[in-house]
């Protein structure tokens, strides 16, 4: 049985491993994408309120990645 590797929530969320056209410029963004919702992560001191604002930062962070791997693709 192969051993997988543990993919990050921020990989996760920004779908790292797919990128059919291996665009590089799509391939940075998702990587960088994928360390900043990592870094808000750990952030994360269990507060209610600091929990809310991690959200929210993080669901910026996908939707500025998507608007963004847009414009690398366009055209």
């Amino acid at each position: 049985m192969a051993t997988e590797e543990k993919t990050s929530l921020g990989a996760s969320r920004v779908r790292l491993d797919f990128n059919p056209s291996s665009n590089v410029d799509v391939a940075a963004i998702k990587r960088l994408t994928a360390a900043l919702i990592d870094l808000c992560i750990k952030l994360d001191k269990g507060n209610g309120e600091q929990r809310r604002i991690i959200a929210l930062a993080n669901n910026a962070y996908e939707e500025a990645a998507m608007w963004a791997v847009k414009a690398a693709t366009f055209g």
